[in-house]
């Protein structure tokens, strides 16, 4: 079977550089929509997973879906810091934070609105615990004070977070002495403190998690079956920290794709309608050459392959052009309120080979939906009336 050059359908492309431009801006358009979408969630996905690391672990209430619903007594902290499964600093003290999340309203310096934030108390080995956090401005706070430091996502996009400043919250004033870098992670949209003051301040009975770096990360599901059968630890669960950050993405996350998909599914008819328009422009117009082609000898199924290439070429192109451009998105960051803290996160646009992948395939289903009846109606053509069309 002779098969029609790819030449002749560049050429036919090129002769049509109007409308082939305007089909390959409107699948750009719909790609650049797609492609930031997904951008959107892996961000928010990336900085929460990396929010905690694989040596870690995070103890929480059973049951509770996160740490604002978590609460765990003085007893079970001090018997799990004794545990030989939980790594020690030089000073032979366990690795483990003993965390309080409270979350406050502060006032966003572009719009004005309130913004709930994240606020952790730690304890003394905090920084240990979690090693990628460094003070970048001021310094650490002192323990036994009410002194904070922020992150700088916080810093960036809230008001009254500068060094010096005080901020309200809990029934008391507490003071900023420094600024955290937190490696583009979950802390950076955090503010730190010392636990035992903020659960004196706040009234809490108990920490809301606790996380600790493990001596031997390997023997991680023989220490928890251990744990859950010590009658100590009944009521807590043990997770690895990555995971656990992992959850706490998914929920919003798949919101964002499920609205993503519906908005950019409504711009891709407009984008295939376009693309269908093209394609029968082109057979109408080309309505000698195809009965000349079939007049050679080539078959059918070559015409009907040979514009539905020039309808998948013109959907890559755009599908090209429009990740592209969401590839410029990677130096943006937005904050949005994660559903299962409550409070505001900072994240980019994170561009990854899935993303590219998904976008071009998305690009091509979107060129053979819009060029399958175009093609279909030229392969149909019939040869005596195609060539008297002239």
């Amino acid at each position: 079977m002779a098969r029609i050059p790819f030449a002749y359908s560049w050429r036919s492309l090129w002769a049509r550089r109007l409308t082939t431009a305007l089909t390959v801006g409107g699948v750009a358009l719909v790609v650049f929509v797609f492609a930031g979408v997904l951008m959107l969630a892996r961000g928010l996905e990336a900085t929460l997973v990396e929010t905690g690391s694989a040596d870690n672990v995070i103890v929480l209430r059973r049951s509770a879906t996160s740490e604002l619903s978590s609460q765990i007594d003085r007893a079970t902290a001090d018997a799990l810091e004794a545990e030989n499964g939980v790594a020690r600093a030089g000073d032979g003290r366990a690795l483990l934070s003993r965390d309080v999340m409270l979350i406050i309203n502060l006032y966003k310096k572009k719009s004005g609105a309130l913004g709930n934030v994240s606020t952790r108390g730690v304890s003394a080995h905090a920084l240990e615990v979690r090693h990628g956090v460094r003070i970048i401005q001021g310094r650490p706070f002192q323990f036994g004070t009410h002194e904070i430091v922020v992150g700088k996502s916080i810093a960036s996009r809230f008001k009254g977070v500068a060094l010096g400043a005080e901020l309200a919250f809990a029934g008391d004033r507490w003071t900023i002495v420094g600024t955290m870098d937190a490696g583009g992670t979950g802390f950076d949209s955090e503010i730190w403190g010392d636990a035992d003051q903020f659960m004196q301040a706040a009234g809490r009975p108990g920490y809301s998690s606790l996380t600790f770096r493990l001596a031997e990360p390997a023997r991680f599901d023989q220490l928890k079956a251990r744990l859950q059968a010590d009658p100590r630890f009944q009521s807590v669960e043990l997770k690895h920290e990555r995971d656990y950050y992992k959850e706490q993405s998914q929920t919003l996350a798949k919101f964002i794709r499920i609205l993503g998909l519906v908005v950019t599914t409504i711009f891709s008819f407009g984008a295939m309608i376009g693309a269908m328009i093209t394609m029968y422009a082109a057979v109408a117009n080309r309505t000698v050459e195809v009965g000349t082609l079939r007049a050679l000898g080539f078959r059918r199924r070559s015409v009907l392959a040979a514009f539905l290439v020039e309808s998948v070429v013109l959907a890559l192109v755009g599908g090209g052009i429009g990740v592209a451009l969401a590839a410029l998105l990677s130096f943006a960051r937005i904050s949005v309120v994660n559903f299962q803290s409550f409070s505001e996160i900072g994240f980019g646009f994170a561009l990854s080979p899935g993303v590219v992948k998904n976008a071009l395939i998305f690009a091509v289903v979107m060129g053979v939906v819009g060029g399958f009846l175009p093609a279909v109606r030229a392969a149909r053509l019939n040869i005596v009336n195609a060539l008297r069309a002239s």
